[in-house]
């Protein structure tokens, strides 16, 4: 994996929560488990307590 710079990390991180509020709104399980897994993913990278989805067992 290349080695961004924090603040791409936090970029991405910011577009990942945005993409799973919309597919959330749009009802779309598939596209929610794999922002749902970006996110933790990127969490994860950055070192920071990782965020839990109940609703989609991640």
């Amino acid at each position: 994996m290349p080695n961004y710079e924090k603040g791409q990390i936090w970029g991405a991180l910011r577009k990942a929560w945005k993409g799973y509020r919309i597919a959330k709104v749009q009802g779309d399980n598939v596209r929610m488990r794999e922002y749902a897994t970006r996110i933790k993913t990127l969490q994860g990278q950055l070192g920071v307590p990782q965020a839990s989805f109940p609703n989609l067992d991640k």
